[in-house]
């Protein structure tokens, strides 16, 4: 696939550039290390880094920022390189937020920084014979970023539940497979490979969807999640946000000053999009889900309980939260979110 060449880009320079960073160890507050991953939904990041704006806010408080940004993929590689201390900031679904919310409570202290705002996740497929979830045959490969760990695997994992019964909840993970978006979304363009199925976001589903006259939506997170929901999240340790203030500060500003350029600017939010990812998407495909009522580009999470109350009782995690203000750190845009 085309798209290989650069993923593998990405990875070789992705994991040099995060030893490089890890090796640094201790640092005085005025660094920050993001990862971030592919899609429409880390346009807020992408706004902060070309418009600089978290350095502009660092600066307002009389700091320096040093601000570095690699490309992942997968809640997996996310969660691994956020405690191993390669990076400050992940950006992931919620539900690798919440896995490494239980497993590091108590030590580490992960919570949820943010929201990237509210966006429809599609589960899209190109075989004929499948309507619903309940079509998918043992020769069905589901594409998705991380099996049983990523955010659409949880909905799925969430779906079949309620289909199955929570028993039969990963009844589909043995026919979904780990992939990159640009890579999946490769496959169910052009067809042709074992591909059958991919758990997208915006802008590699409605891409498939316009290449592919065969791929059809198949399943909808706002539909399983009940209504508009923040699928994706930037999430840090505790130890971050205690000792670096001003730099987090400066972070949560910057995102705030993205979504609202964002909200006033579709049309160079559009093109901004496009020249930082080199991105050779149709412009108007871009525009359209920038400027669609699905999306919502904001900092409040909204409708990650009913993931965190699912993956407790299937014994995904082992704690319980109370609400979502028990995994997202107690920030003023953090107060209503559920």
């Amino acid at each position: 696939m085309k798209k290989k060449p650069l993923l593998h880009r990405l990875a070789v320079l992705g994991l040099g550039g995060l030893l490089a960073l890890g090796a640094a160890g201790a640092r005085a507050e005025g660094q920050i290390r993001i990862a971030d991953q592919f899609g429409i939904v880390y346009l807020l990041l992408d706004v902060a880094k070309d418009q600089k704006l978290i350095e502009k806010h660092g600066k307002a408080q009389g700091l320096d920022i040093a601000v570095s940004q690699v490309t992942l993929s997968g809640g997996s590689a996310m969660n691994d390189a956020l405690l191993s201390g390669s990076i400050d900031i992940a950006g992931a679904g919620v539900g690798p937020l919440l896995t490494l919310w239980d497993r590091t409570l108590g030590k580490q202290n992960v919570r949820g920084v943010a929201s990237l705002g509210n966006f429809p996740y599609y589960l899209v497929s190109t075989n004929p014979a499948v309507k619903t979830i309940a079509d998918f045959g043992d020769k069905d490969r589901i594409a998705l970023p991380a099996v049983g760990v990523s955010v659409q695997s949880r909905i799925l994992q969430l779906a079949s539940s309620r289909l199955w019964g929570e028993a039969q909840h990963a009844k589909l993970d043995k026919i979904s497979v780990a992939l990159p978006h640009p890579e999946a979304t490769a496959a169910i363009s052009k067809g042709g490979t074992e591909i059958t199925a991919h758990f997208a976001n915006p802008p590699f589903q409605e891409q498939e969807l316009a290449a592919n006259p065969a791929a059809k939506v198949v399943l909808k997170s706002y539909d399983v999640l009940g209504g508009p929901s923040s699928a994706t999240v930037l999430y840090a340790t505790e130890k971050f946000r205690r000792e670096n203030p001003k730099t987090y500060r400066a972070f949560t500003a910057a995102l705030a000053e993205a979504a609202q350029w964002i909200h006033a600017n579709p049309e160079a939010a559009t093109d901004l999009f496009l020249r930082v990812n080199k991105s050779k998407i149709d412009r108007k495909l871009v525009l359209d889900i920038i400027k669609s009522p699905d999306v919502q580009f904001k900092l409040t999470p909204q409708n990650t309980y009913a993931l965190a109350e699912f993956m407790h009782r299937v014994g995904a995690i082992k704690n319980k939260p109370a609400s979502a203000r028990d995994y997202f750190f107690d920030d003023p845009h953090n107060a209503g979110a559920n």
